[in-house]
């Protein structure tokens, strides 16, 4: 029998990526999250878990070196600071925990990490985030990659991209693979769910199932602060109600024998939950709450699918079941090379000799926007020497611990809306 591992992870949710890690073979030590029902959902499935209930970053809540030499740290820590819908904040949104959590690998030092996030992360807007991100963890001794997923790749009925961090020490990351798309298909939204819409007699089901007959857009699953559930945006919208969903709310049961049979009907929580990639067989999971919660809770899950096929990759790398690489440790990957410029030099730079850096030299305006543009998430020194302006690299804004840092006032301000 393979060796049972240990995982920690952080902003838990409802447990799709716990499920997914579970059946890839890791064991919880801890889950830790800051919704209360999310957190009641795990431990209605799994009363043996530690669950963890409240701000991940506090120390009353957990503290990571109890931890130390886990086989795996992983989390889907929140995705507003980096979603295309939201205004992209990124270091400065106070909910951003993804380089807290990169920073606790100092603590905890993991044998693997495992982060996910949405799409966002992964464009031009982040070059420099993913950048110090990469170079922290390099700084530690681990290599990392990144992967952009979409769940459909991986048996999901669902367009569901997400932007995945795993990082290794050398040693043991030699032997990483990504997973491989699944060859099989996903069934349709209608072909998905259709005993679910049908189980009440609604005599429109067949007809439905086959207008349904694309996979699902991204389920959303809303915050706090805008209220109800429902299935997206505008253009999401648009395209449930292509496949004959009224995506303006969620239903509390399948249409009736009383309905019509050309009724635009809306999704149950249940079919949710099986579009999100939970089954009745091997991804059974109960949820708590009430409707909007358990809506939420699913829509902002890690598909379990694709949580076990990365979480089957690290296992696989761990156990060194695969052939291993030869890895140049030496050479880090460069995502922002203007800001691998500022970061190397101790020096005040201006956009000559940053451009006499770069492999492949740049105009002053474009410099100089792409400085503007680093200021949105690094602290930009700058001043006068003679006619021209001179730059250096200052401090990362994001939140990494520090015990003055506006995250913490802020996270008090809204934790009514955070989920």
């Amino acid at each position: 029998m393979a060796e049972q591992l240990r995982v920690v992870e952080i902003c838990a949710g409802a447990g799709g990526q716990s499920l997914g890690l579970e059946r890839a073979g890791f064991e919880h030590e801890l889950a830790v999250e800051l919704d209360a029902n999310a957190c009641s959902t795990l431990r209605l499935n799994r009363p043996g878990w530690k669950v963890a209930s409240g701000d991940v970053a506090d120390p009353e809540i957990w503290t990571p070196a109890d931890y130390q030499g886990i086989d795996l740290l992983a989390g889907g820590v929140p995705c507003p600071p980096f979603t295309i819908a939201g205004k992209q904040l990124g270091a400065t949104d106070t909910r951003d925990l993804f380089a807290w959590t990169v920073e606790q690998c100092r603590i905890v030092k993991p044998r693997a990490l495992l982060l996910e996030n949405v799409r966002g992360l992964s464009m031009n807007r982040f070059t420099a985030y993913r950048q110090a991100i990469l170079d922290e963890l390099h700084d530690m001794g681990y290599v990392a990659d990144w992967k952009l997923f979409q769940a459909s790749d991986y048996g999901v009925s669902q367009l569901r991209p997400r932007f995945v961090l795993v990082a290794m020490r050398p040693e043991e990351f030699a032997y990483f693979d990504w997973p491989e798309p699944s060859r099989t298909k996903p069934p349709t939204v209608g072909e998905l769910v259709h005993d679910l819409m049908a189980a009440n007699g609604w005599p429109g089901a067949d007809a439905w199932r086959e207008k349904a007959n694309k996979i699902a857009p991204t389920i959303v699953g809303g915050s706090k602060k805008h209220g109800g559930a429902d299935l997206g945006p505008t253009r999401a919208k648009a395209a449930w109600a292509e496949m004959g969903v009224d995506g303006w709310g969620i239903a509390d049961s399948a249409p009736g024998p009383e309905v019509p049979v050309d009724f635009n009907p809306k999704l149950t929580w249940p079919m949710v939950a099986r579009i999100q990639g939970w089954d009745d067989d091997r991804y059974k999971w109960e949820f708590f709450g009430r409707k909007t919660s358990v809506y939420r809770q699913i829509g902002n899950a890690f598909p379990p699918p694709v949580a076990e096929a990365i979480g089957s990759a690290i296992r696989r790398a761990l156990g060194h079941e695969t052939e291993p690489r030869t890895l140049i440790e030496e050479v880090k990957p460069v995502h922002d090379p203007v800001y691998h410029v500022l970061r190397k030099s101790t020096r005040y730079m201006g956009v000559e000799d940053i451009s006499r850096a770069l492999p492949h030299p740049l105009d002053q305006h474009t410099l100089e926007r792409h400085i503007n543009h680093l200021k949105r998430d690094f602290e930009i020194e700058e001043k006068a020497r003679g006619s021209i302006t001179v730059y250096r690299l200052g401090e990362f804004k994001a939140f990494t611990g520090q015990d003055a840092h506006p995250r913490h006032e802020a996270f008090q301000m809204q934790l009514p809306t955070i989920s």
